[in-house]
């Protein structure tokens, strides 16, 4: 039979472990979360996001630095947080210029329309006289 003063040490043993468990379980998180918005901010950049949505992209990138500083202090909850707005900026950056880039090749497609159909308004001019 244990005595008193066991007991407490293996209780006291216990909460330590748990503790520990709790913060290695916040840490896992937040750098995942970390690496994926590193990785969203390195996609949205490879789109061109930082020439057609730069206002997007700084704030990314700032919160990403944010976020690395935050997971450097071990602030495991605002790393988190952090990367999940920097990646959800980022994704956002991406999405505008996904859609400048879509614009764009519409309206160049527009022009050719027009100009080929000029030219067939020439063609049959020339062809009726």
């Amino acid at each position: 039979m244990m005595n008193l003063n066991t007991q407490w040490q293996m209780l006291f043993g216990m909460a330590v472990l748990v503790g520990l468990g709790g913060c290695a379980s916040n840490k896992t998180p937040a750098t995942a979360d970390v690496a994926a918005s590193r990785a969203a901010v390195t996609a949205a950049t490879s789109a061109g996001a930082a020439d057609l949505a730069p206002a997007e992209m700084q704030s990314a990138r700032d919160k990403l630095m944010r976020a690395n500083q935050a997971l450097a202090a071990r602030d495991y909850k605002t790393a988190q947080d952090l990367a999940t707005q920097a990646q959800a900026d980022a994704q956002l950056a991406q999405s505008k210029a996904n859609s400048a880039k879509a614009t764009s090749a519409a309206d160049e497609l527009q022009q050719n329309i027009r100009l080929l159909r000029e030219e067939l308004q020439r063609a049959n001019a020339t062809s009726q006289q």
